[in-house]
C-alpha cells in the first residue's frame, strides 16, 4: 500500500526537491507546475529522476483564484489512481512541508477510515465575500487576468462591481447539490477521490457551473464529498498547520523559526506557507525533527 502526494506548483523547485527528500518508496509523488512557470525544462527533468516521482507536468495555465487549478488538481487525481496500490491522497502545494514522520504517515493513514476536509455550509453566515456567495454568484475572470499584476487584478474587481451595480447574478440552478466550502488541501481515502472522479464524469454541469468561481477548487470536493455516503466519514480537519493572520509581508503568514514549538506540538501532518529566505531555519530544524 501507498499513498500519493498530490502537488500543484509554480515555483521554488528546489522546496520541491525538499519535499520529494522527505518521502520514501512507500509514497508517490505527482506534481503539477503551471504552464507560466519560471521553472526551467532542465529543473523539470531533474524532477522526473527521482524514483517516488511519478509525474511531472505542465498542463494547465494556472492563474491564483482561477477554475483551471481545479482541473489540474483533478488531473493529478486522475493520474495518481491509475496505480491501484495508492490507498490515501494527500493534496498539498509547492510552498507546504510535512510535520511528521514517514512512519507517522504509513500508521496513521493505513489504520483511519476517516476523510480529512476541513468544510462549511455555503454560504457561510459572517463570511467576506457575502458569505462567500460573491464567490459563486458572480463571473470571477482569474482565468482570463492574472490577480497578481496589479493592472489585470483591478479589472477583474471592476468587472463584479458592474455586475453588482446592475443587479446581475449568477443562476444557481436547482439541480444543483447543496454548496459546501472550505479549505484547498486536503487528505482523502482512495475511495473517496474515486468518487469525485466518477462523479464528474457523470455530472459535468456541476463542474462546469463552477467556471468563473472565485478559488472553484474551495468548494467543488466540498460540495461533492459533502453530499455523497462518504460525508459521515469526514472529520473536519484537513490536517494541515495554516497561520491565517498577516505576517513576514504574506497572508497566509509564511512560517519562520519562531512556528517551530507550535509545529512540534501539532496533529497537522503538514504546514504551510514556506518561502525563501524566511524559512530557511524553520525547514532545518523540522528536517532534524524528522529524522
Amino acid at each position: 500500500m501507498k499513498q500519493a502526494i498530490l502537488i500543484t506548483a509554480y515555483k521554488n523547485y528546489h522546496h520541491l526537491e525538499e519535499i520529494i527528500n522527505s518521502f520514501d518508496t512507500n509514497f508517490e509523488i505527482y506534481i503539477h507546475i503551471d504552464k507560466k512557470s519560471v521553472i526551467t525544462n532542465i529543473e523539470l527533468n531533474n524532477l522526473k529522476k527521482y524514483k517516488i516521482v511519478k509525474l511531472v507536468a505542465k498542463k494547465y495555465k494556472v492563474n491564483w483564484g482561477g477554475f483551471n487549478h481545479l482541473k489540474s488538481i483533478l488531473y493529478l487525481i486522475e493520474e495518481a489512481l491509475k496505480n491501484d496500490d495508492n490507498i490515501y491522497f494527500h493534496l498539498i502545494s509547492g510552498h507546504d512541508f510535512p510535520t511528521k514522520k514517514k512512519t507517522y504517515f504509513l500508521d496513521f493513514f493505513n489504520n483511519t477510515n476517516k476523510e480529512y476536509l476541513e468544510y462549511c455550509d455555503i454560504p457561510n453566515l459572517g463570511a467576506a465575500d457575502n458569505g462567500n456567495m460573491d464567490r459563486i454568484e458572480f463571473y470571477n475572470l482569474y482565468d482570463l487576468w492574472n490577480s497578481k499584476v496589479p493592472r489585470e487584478s483591478g479589472m477583474i474587481r471592476r468587472c463584479v462591481e458592474i455586475q453588482k451595480k446592475l443587479g446581475f447574478k449568477r443562476n444557481i440552478s436547482s439541480k444543483m447539490p447543496k454548496l459546501y466550502g472550505g479549505s484547498t488541501w486536503w487528505s482523502l481515502s482512495r475511495n473517496c477521490v474515486s468518487y469525485v472522479v466518477y462523479f464528474t464524469k457523470k455530472n459535468k454541469f456541476v463542474l462546469n457551473r463552477f467556471k468563473y468561481t472565485l478559488c472553484s477548487e474551495e468548494f467543488y470536493f466540498q460540495t461533492v464529498i459533502m453530499n455523497s455516503e462518504f460525508a459521515n466519514k469526514v472529520t473536519n480537519d484537513n490536517l494541515r498547520h495554516i497561520d491565517w493572520k498577516s505576517r513576514n509581508g504574506n497572508n497566509p503568514a509564511i512560517l519562520d523559526e519562531s512556528d517551530f514549538e507550535k509545529l512540534k506540538r501539532t496533529n497537522a501532518v503538514f504546514a504551510r506557507k514556506f518561502d525563501y529566505p524566511l524559512s530557511n531555519g524553520l525547514l532545518n530544524k523540522i528536517k532534524f525533527l524528522l529524522k
